[in-house]
């Protein structure tokens, strides 16, 4: 995991819980304090938290939390962005759809405002936002414990909700991948939520872009043998060779004179 992820992660738990000890933070990377002291110094300096009692709290004045940290672009924005396009084009008028968490997601949500009959559930509220201009897309939401630097709700009250229900495509992205445990997240919340998704939809669909083979997470959400369709803007030869014969890869790559780090707009994590 990066400094800026697990910055990111520290600023997620510190607004869950807020205050958390620097030793409990340090056992939970798996590295030392002098590392989570270096975190904190650098989030203390942005003004996202405060040093106290020998951990870290809220400020008394707390800035509005975000999924990437203030001046972070997106990572890989525009490939996310067509893999959305072409996610939302495959969705047919009149399907019930399951949105988990991340900014993928939110990017497929907002290629899908463009439809005219949907039912989302989902327990992102930037899903919600992204359809709440379009009348005719039904946006169902869970209860649950508020993130408030996601802007989602997780735990049991998700899960419960979206086993309520049978989709007709259930979308989800995921913290890194290996050909070994395919998908994986950062935290046991996220993954939970995404099972749910898995477990209750006709169609299984995985959004993520190749740069998730990079990265390093900790909790098991499913194997690629329970993924129908894995939509990325590239997949390396040894990687394809690997997957299960019933998995569709779809590539959603194009061209384009941009950095593939793309400032987001405001509503972007």
């Amino acid at each position: 995991m990066s400094a800026k992820e697990r910055q990111r992660c520290i600023l997620e738990w510190v607004h869950e819980q807020e205050h958390v000890e620097v030793e409990d933070i340090a056992q939970r990377f798996g590295v030392t304090t002098q590392t989570i002291r270096r975190d904190i110094n650098k989030l203390c300096e942005q003004g996202l938290l405060r040093r106290r009692y020998g951990g870290v709290s809220l400020p008394a004045n707390p800035a509005p939390a975000l999924t990437a940290l203030p001046g972070e672009p997106v990572p890989n924005l525009f490939a996310k962005q067509q893999i959305a396009k072409r996610v939302a084009a495959d969705i047919p008028e009149g399907a019930t759809v399951s949105l988990g968490v991340g900014s993928t997601i939110e990017l497929v949500a907002q290629a899908l405002a463009g439809h005219t009959s949907l039912r989302i559930l989902t327990n992102n509220f930037r899903v919600l936002t992204a359809l709440s201009g379009n009348p005719g897309i039904e946006v169902i939401v869970s209860g649950g414990i508020y993130r408030h630097s996601h802007h989602d709700v997780v735990g049991p009250e998700v899960t419960n909700f979206l086993s309520s229900f049978t989709t007709d495509f259930g979308i989800v992205s995921t913290g890194s991948m290996d050909l070994v445990n395919g998908l994986m997240d950062h935290e046991i919340r996220e993954a939970e939520v995404s099972r749910a998704i898995i477990a209750n939809t006709q169609a299984r669909i995985l959004v993520a872009d190749q740069s998730k083979w990079s990265y390093d997470s900790h909790c098991k959400v499913a194997s690629f043998n329970y993924v129908d369709r894995f939509y990325t803007d590239k997949i390396h030869h040894k990687q394809r060779v690997c997957m299960p014969g019933s998995l569709e890869i779809i590539e959603c790559h194009e061209t384009t004179s941009d950095s593939e780090e793309i400032s987001p707009e405001p509503s972007l994590s």
